[in-house]
């Protein structure tokens, strides 16, 4: 299939091709360009998305460099602003340490993606497969007792994508309405505005922003939302390396029960193991994207340390009074530090619908058929957009406490998506030629990636349960 049509089909999609792989090639071109023509009246949307990151020009293939960026700007969000939040629950030796560990892992799990895509690419001789249908196509063309289960598969995968994606929702209203009431409540002192009313008024402006269904549109805001936030970290930083605490004053390990709160918040952050296909089939040298000193490594090594920065100094910083957003222990009265915030808040707001994107384009298709006429069809899909934003809203106002939640969606959904199903496909894909060490390799990765799910879930409802118990207790003031 040429490669400007499969770029610019949606990655998500629910149509089956056909897993025999002797037939794959053709049957699979033949119902992607079927999914393509029936693609929202032909709108010309430039750019794909994957994991509510956008990436630009579908029509162009990138440098090793612009990769790259691509590649930390798809992998840094809310997540680096929370680092600090999720070294108070291990502490600050503890985390710091074990943050690279987390790193390999997460990292070593997108090459066995990569590899598996690759390995899948050669048998089936079709281009672009995103996530979803790797997982499917590994399944159909693995062993023969599994291969009824290749759609269960597909499902399984956009399923966690969709609760990733709306989990990020539901965590960019948290932050938005959290770092406006801070400014208003400083330039507006007295009022009596909740983090609820905060999250009303921002219903309208993210309804707005989230009719608009074309990328092409979107790229723009993703443009200036990346200039604020990478304008934002390095204001934040100003604040951070001022009058530093010694380290003796933070303690080394917190305890057992706060680490899989950790675990839950830095697998969030990491998790961006959906970006990396659709920015390799980009490339103008897609096989310099792996090897120890590929496009890959050097990104998410980049990634790495600035989330052990972050991390290190906001916890060394502010110690336990930190917040599950670094913007939210800037100071008060200080115009800077508000400036920070609503740029921030900005930033998010414009990334909003990116995020919003993936988990309507994965389940709109099924409900379309419902609707006959073209007019019908697009009053349908603003309607059902509309739902999905006051979905995320109302999970918002239900859990207003950005760290509490960035925990939770991080140990369920992203520890699913970036540790748990990559060993599974790599040993599907590549059996019977699996060795034995990549067997227990793959064994004691899933292994780990369970243990974050259960003990991070757990831990998660148990302090949201705590929050809500506690919430009767007087809160301290804040102090412009």
């Amino acid at each position: 299939m040429p490669g400007g049509t499969q770029e610019h089909r949606p990655l998500l999609t629910g149509s089956d091709p056909s897993p025999d792989p002797e037939q794959g090639k053709t049957l699979v071109s033949q119902s992607y360009d079927d999914r393509r023509s029936d693609e929202d009246d032909n709108e010309d949307d430039s750019g794909l998305t994957a994991s509510g990151h956008h990436i630009d020009d579908a029509h162009q293939q990138t440098t090793n460099c612009e990769t790259l960026i691509h590649l930390i700007k798809g992998n840094i969000g809310t997540g680096i602003l929370a680092m600090p939040d999720a070294l108070k629950n291990s502490g600050l030796f503890t985390g710091t340490a074990l943050l690279p560990f987390i790193a390999l892992i997460c990292i070593h799990c997108m090459h066995m993606l990569v590899n598996c895509a690759h390995e899948l690419k050669e048998r089936l001789g079709i281009n672009g497969l995103d996530y979803a249908e790797v997982g499917y196509h590994a399944f159909s063309t693995g062993p023969a007792s599994l291969r009824q289960f290749a759609s269960t598969a597909r499902s399984i995968l956009n399923s966690f994508l969709t609760i990733t994606q709306l989990g990020f929702c539901c965590v960019y209203v948290v932050f938005m309405a959290a770092n406006i009431k801070q400014v208003v409540d400083c330039k507006l002192p007295g009022n009596d505005i909740d983090i609820h009313g905060y999250m009303g008024i921002l219903l309208i402006p993210l309804l707005a922003i989230s009719m608009i269904r074309s990328l092409k549109v979107l790229a723009p805001f993703s443009l200036v939302s990346n200039v604020f936030l990478g304008l934002g970290l390095v204001i934040t930083f100003h604040y951070l390396l001022q009058d530093i605490p010694s380290s003796y004053d933070r303690p080394e390990f917190k305890s057992w029960k706060q680490l899989p709160l950790f675990l839950g918040t830095s697998i969030y952050a990491f998790e961006g193991i959906g970006v990396v296909l659709p920015l390799e089939r980009k490339m103008t040298n897609p096989e310099d994207f792996r090897g120890c000193n590929g496009v890959l490594n050097t990104a998410m090594i980049l990634v790495t340390c600035g989330y052990i920065a972050v991390g290190f100094f906001g916890y060394l910083k502010y110690g336990d009074a930190v917040h599950g957003s670094i913007t939210l222990n800037l100071p008060p009265g200080d115009n800077l530090a508000q400036l920070v915030k609503i740029l921030m808040a900005l930033a998010i707001y414009m990334t909003y619908s990116l995020m919003l994107y993936v988990p309507a384009e994965i389940m709109w298709p099924h409900l379309s058929s419902r609707f006959h006429s073209a007019r019908a069809k697009r009053i349908g899909e603003y309607i059902f957009r509309a739902f999905l934003v006051l979905v995320t809203f109302i999970l918002a106002a239900a859990i207003p406490n950005i760290g509490l939640f960035i925990s939770l969606v991080g140990a369920v959904s992203s520890s699913a998506l970036a540790i748990i199903f990559p060993p599974i496909i790599e040993i599907v894909t590549f059996w019977p030629r699996v060795t034995k060490m990549t067997m227990i390799k793959c064994t004691g990765i899933f292994i780990f990636g369970m243990a974050c799910f259960v003990t991070g879930a757990y831990a998660s409802v148990e302090a949201i349960i705590e929050y809500f118990e506690n919430s009767d207790e007087p809160q301290p003031k804040f102090i412009c």
